[in-house]
C-alpha cells in the first residue's frame, strides 16, 4: 500500500471553482455552498483503503456539521477505466451504504483535482465563508494498521473554530492515502 501525501495548498488560497455531477446526476458546483459557515471538500473514492478505513467517520461528520451550516461535498477523481470499483455506479452504491448525506461528485476529467492540487485519498480541504482555504490536512492520526482510532479529531477541531469564528491552528499535519490514479499513470502537476 503505496502512502502519498497532501500537497498541502497555501492558507488563504481560494477555492477553486467547480462544477460536476453528483450520483444523482444534479450538477454541484462550489458556489451552491455561498452562504456556508465553511465549506469541506474531501477527495475519497471507494477502492482506497485509507478511505475505507475512516469512510464511518467521514459519514458521521455529514450527519454531525451539515446541520451546523457547514458545506460537504465528496469528489472521486480516480481513472474509472483503470479503477473499474470507482465509476459512477460504484459511487452510488458506496455513497448508499457508507450513508454519505452530501454530494459525491465525479471528475472525470480530473480537471477539479489539478485544480486543487489533490495527490491522495482522503486529502481534505476546509474553505471558511468567503472560500479561503482554512485547513488542509489528514483527518486524523488513524491510519490502517496502526492502533489508533479514528475519531476525526484534527479535522473537527479545524471545523468548531470556523464555526466559532475562529481559525484553525495553522500547524496542520499532511493527510497521507493512497495516490489519486491520474489517466496516464503520471501526476499532472
Amino acid at each position: 500500500m503505496a502512502m502519498t501525501p497532501s500537497t498541502m495548498l497555501p492558507l488563504g488560497t481560494l477555492a477553486p471553482n467547480f462544477r460536476l455531477l453528483d450520483t444523482e446526476k444534479q450538477w454541484v458546483s462550489r458556489d451552491d455552498f455561498r452562504g456556508k459557515r465553511a465549506l469541506l471538500v474531501m477527495f475519497i473514492c471507494n477502492h482506497c483503503p485509507f478511505v475505507k478505513h475512516v469512510a464511518g467517520e467521514l459519514a458521521q461528520l455529514g450527519r454531525d456539521y451539515l446541520p451546523k451550516g457547514v458545506g460537504i461535498v465528496a469528489i472521486n477523481a480516480n481513472d474509472a477505466v483503470a479503477y473499474p470499483d470507482d465509476a459512477p455506479p460504484r459511487m452510488r452504491e458506496e455513497k448508499q451504504q457508507r450513508g454519505y448525506e452530501f454530494p459525491y461528485l465525479f471528475d472525470e476529467a480530473q480537471t477539479v483535482a489539478v485544480a486543487f492540487q489533490a495527490a491522495c485519498t482522503p486529502d481534505f480541504y476546509l474553505f471558511d465563508d468567503r472560500f479561503l482555504l482554512a485547513y488542509r490536512g489528514q483527518l486524523d492520526a488513524s491510519r490502517p494498521g496502526n492502533t489508533i482510532g479514528v475519531t476525526g479529531r484534527d479535522l473537527r477541531s479545524a471545523l468548531d473554530a470556523l464555526i466559532t469564528g475562529a481559525r484553525p491552528v495553522e500547524d496542520q499535519i499532511p493527510s497521507i492515502g493512497c495516490n489519486i490514479k491520474w489517466r496516464g499513470g503520471k501526476r499532472p502537476f
